[in-house]
C-alpha cells in the first residue's frame, strides 16, 4: 500500500463538532472583527512611524484606554453594533499608534526584526488557538489561576525592577511573559468558546481579548528579537 496515495480530508479537518454551529457562527465573527482590528491598528502604527510624533505613547495609551471604558458601557445589542464596532477600530488604530515607539526602535537597530515578530507571533497565535479550539471544551479553563498568579507576579518583578535595574530580571520578564501570553491564547480561545455557548455573543468584547493577546506577544517578542541583535552587535564590535 502506498502512504502516499492517501487523501488527507480537509472538510474532516476544519469540522469542530464539540462545538455548536451558532457559535461557530460566533467565532467567524469574532474572528472578521479581530482581522479588522489588524489591519486599523497597521495603519495606526505606519501613521506613527511616519509621523514620528513623540508624544503618541501616551496620548494613544490614555485614548485606547478610554475607547476601552466606553466600549464596556456600551450594552452590546443590534442598535449599538455599528457604533460599538467604530469604538473598537478607534481602539484599535490608537494601540497600533502605541507600539509606534517601539516599532522605530527595531527599525534602527534592524529593520528585519519586524516582520520576523509578526510571522512569529502569527505562528504562535494560529498554533495555540487551533489547539484551544480542537481540544475539549474547558479542557485548558483550569491555566486561568495560574496565568493571572504568574502576571501579578510579573507585575511585582517589573515595579520592582524600577529600583534594582536588573537587566537581568528585565530579559527574564520578557521571556516569562512570552510563555504566559501563549497561555493566554489558550484560555482565551475557549474562555470564549465557553461564553458563547452559555448565550454571551458579545464577539465585539471577545475579539478585545484576542486582540490584546496577539498584541502583548508581538510587543515581547519584537523586545526579545531587538535585544539579541544589539548583542550581536556588541560582540562583532
Amino acid at each position: 500500500m502506498n502512504v502516499f496515495d492517501r487523501k488527507i480530508n480537509f472538510d474532516a479537518l476544519l469540522k469542530f463538532s464539540h462545538i455548536t454551529p451558532s457559535t461557530q457562527q460566533h467565532l467567524k465573527k469574532v474572528y472578521a472583527s479581530f482581522a479588522l482590528c489588524m489591519f486599523v491598528a497597521a495603519a495606526g502604527a505606519y501613521v506613527h512611524v511616519v509621523t514620528h510624533f513623540i508624544q503618541a505613547g501616551l496620548l494613544s495609551a490614555l485614548g485606547s484606554l478610554g475607547l476601552m471604558i466606553w466600549l464596556m458601557a456600551t450594552p452590546h445589542s443590534r442598535e449599538t453594533e455599528q457604533k460599538r464596532l467604530g469604538l473598537l477600530a478607534g481602539f484599535a488604530f490608537l494601540t497600533g499608534v502605541g507600539l509606534g515607539p517601539a516599532l522605530e526602535l527595531c527599525i534602527f537597530i534592524n529593520p528585519s526584526i519586524l516582520p520576523t515578530a509578526f510571522m512569529g507571533t502569527a505562528m504562535i497565535f494560529t498554533s495555540f488557538t487551533l489547539s484551544a479550539l480542537y481540544a475539549r471544551r474547558r479542557s485548558y479553563l483550569f491555566l486561568g489561576g495560574f496565568l493571572m498568579s504568574a502576571m501579578s507576579l510579573m507585575v511585582l518583578s517589573s515595579l520592582s525592577n524600577l529600583f534594582f535595574g536588573s537587566m537581568w530580571l528585565f530579559q527574564a520578564n520578557l521571556y516569562v511573559g512570552l510563555v504566559v501570553m501563549c497561555g493566554f491564547v489558550l484560555f482565551d480561545t475557549q474562555l470564549i468558546i465557553e461564553k458563547a455557548e452559555n448565550g454571551d455573543k458579545d464577539y465585539i468584547w471577545h475579539c478585545i481579548d484576542l486582540f490584546l493577546d496577539f498584541v502583548t506577544l508581538f510587543r515581547k517578542l519584537m523586545m526579545i528579537l531587538a535585544m539579541n541583535e544589539k548583542d550581536k552587535k556588541k560582540e562583532k564590535k
